[in-house]
């Protein structure tokens, strides 16, 4: 019996040497410290041009064509994110053409990680990793339409 306590405890201080190390990253870190902050949709993608709202000027930037689309991501130095951003609606007309409406909002919140070159936004499925570039966050989908291809986000000016 004192041979099973023994290794008993043998193994469970294995376990615990083993579990705790030096390379666990530091999760205030300066790559994190550069996506802390507020982000604003600056561009919602599709893969083709539009003229939604009938004006003569196709964009494939929905915000150029839809007056109601928005949306905020908060990045804090907590760890924590939120998001509340624009529902969109995108249906086949005919000939390569598109209708856009907003639809109500979409709001998610969740931890997040970042690599330097990426930042992970966990609990979001719309979300989910963003490349940085400078001050410039994009999730890159690269459906064609009538799905999105990418949201575009820029750090607000403090």
């Amino acid at each position: 019996m004192k041979n099973i306590h023994k290794a008993f405890f043998g193994i469970a201080a294995l376990m615990l040497i083993f579990s705790c190390s030096n390379d666990d990253g530091d999760a205030t870190g300066a790559a994190n410290l550069e996506v802390i902050g507020i982000w604003d949709l600056a561009q919602v993608n599709v893969s083709s041009a539009q003229d939604i709202d009938m004006d003569g000027t196709s964009s494939t930037n929905l915000m150029n064509e839809l007056d109601c689309i928005s949306g905020t991501l908060l990045i804090d130095g907590d760890m924590v994110w939120t998001f509340e951003q624009t529902g969109i609606n995108i249906t086949a007309i005919t000939n390569g053409q598109f209708v856009a409406q907003c639809s109500g909002s979409v709001a998610a919140t969740g931890a997040w990680s970042s690599s330097g070159t990426e930042v992970v936004l966990q609990g979001s499925s719309l979300l989910g990793t963003l490349t940085i570039d400078g001050d410039q966050l994009t999730k890159d989908i690269g459906d064609d339409l009538p799905g999105i291809r990418s949201y575009v986000y820029v750090r607000r000016p403090q």
